[in-house]
């Protein structure tokens, strides 16, 4: 006697996500994270393409046992590692003018936003990557700290731990940069 042979699914078979999908989903999560893990503004669109490059080389190997955004998070890390080791990033180019760009007035908000990012991304070269990583993560995309954990490549309590270590380290910076009027 035989067993009976399951009946094929119904409808067509599941389709894996599209590199198109992936970008119109992800690039303003990939954006944000390759700014806070250290990427200046001015390289920002290349290092962002450059990640989007290895996700178009190797969506086909993603087999799907993490969170895609996971995935996404280990390449924007190794590519905003990369990109900080890079000799040409620690030279400061200098101009012999600046630049006339003037605001209106109405842009007070703008400004005193870019100011308080660039604030916040000073604190952040201060910490090293394995804390920058959970801050960023947890703090700033709000990750769950299991899949912060998982991202990171990190035990639970170890993310926990690493989190409490950057929040003093921010706090600090914070608190440093009050006492000298908001210059730091």
């Amino acid at each position: 006697m035989s067993l009976p042979q399951p009946e094929p699914p119904l409808g067509p078979a599941p389709t894996a996500v599209t590199f198109q999908q992936v970008y119109a989903e992800h690039a303003p999560f990939v954006w944000r994270s390759l700014r806070r893990l250290g990427v200046r503004e001015a390289d920002l669109e290349d290092v962002c393409q450059e990640v989007f490059v290895v996700v178009h080389r190797r969506l086909a190997d993603f087999d799907g046992s993490s969170a895609l955004r996971t995935w996404l998070f280990g390449i924007c890390l190794r590519g905003a590692s990369d990109y900080r080791r890079r000799a040409h990033i620690r030279r400061e180019t200098t101009v012999s003018t600046m630049p006339e760009d003037a605001l209106p007035p109405e842009q007070v908000e703008v400004v005193a936003r870019r100011q308080a990012r660039a604030q916040l991304d000073r604190i952040l070269e201060t910490l090293d990557e394995d804390k920058r990583a959970v801050f960023v993560l947890f703090e700033l995309e709000q990750w769950p700290m299991n899949e912060v954990a998982q991202a990171v490549g990190c035990p639970l309590q170890t993310a926990y731990a690493r989190l409490y270590a950057a929040r003093q380290k921010v706090q600090e910076a914070v608190a440093r940069t009050q006492q000298k009027g908001g210059q730091e």
